[in-house]
């Protein structure tokens, strides 16, 4: 190689979804806007704070809470898990808007950090405080993200995505949510 050869760049892209039919499952949105589905997941206690959530076929999800919370630290604690779900599905969603409109995505990181505090004692005789006052008080995501787009073009992206992830939607809105006894 010649002392005046330019080094070679080469850029690597991230396995890429089925476009094809991800317009197929938009236009079947768009002529059913009020389709649902139902995702559905089954607990189960090992001890102390450690469950196994069965999602499918998949192997279990496993929660822990940390040792100064009086678990065994074996696992990431629920809040960590709600934030890893909201992190996958705005990573989802980043990936379908980019395929959509046909960027290319060289690399996607999602960082986030989420505020939560339980001096409450899970209603264990802890502070007494009001259900908006429980839980995620703030969360941040920083995404790095880099594709054949400019920064502004990614940025539409990314909060195009936010608006859309059902995750991020489910935090930020209020919810019918019921809980009882099984029969």
């Amino acid at each position: 190689m010649s002392a005046s050869a330019a080094p070679t760049t080469v850029t690597t892209y991230l396995r890429p979804i089925d476009r094809d039919g991800l317009m197929q499952f938009a236009e079947k949105g768009r002529c059913n806007p009020g389709s649902r589905g139902t995702n559905t997941v089954r607990t189960v206690v090992e001890g102390q704070y450690r469950t196994l959530s069965y999602v499918g076929e998949h192997p279990p999800v496993v929660v822990d809470e940390p040792l100064h919370l009086f678990g065994e630290n074996t696992a990431p604690a629920p809040g960590e898990i709600v934030l890893s779900a909201l992190g996958g599905c705005l990573a989802v969603g980043i990936t379908a808007v980019a395929t959509w409109k046909q960027v290319r995505l060289s690399r996607l990181e999602l960082h986030l950090e989420g505020d939560i505090g339980n001096p409450a004692a899970w209603g264990a005789g802890g502070a007494e405080k009001a259900p908006e006052e429980m839980g995620f008080q703030a969360i941040r995501v920083a995404v790095t993200i880099e594709g054949d787009a400019s920064r502004e073009e990614l940025d539409a992206i990314v909060q195009h995505a936010n608006r859309y992830s059902p995750v991020a939607n489910s935090l930020r809105n209020p919810i019918p949510f019921a809980i009882t006894l099984a029969a």
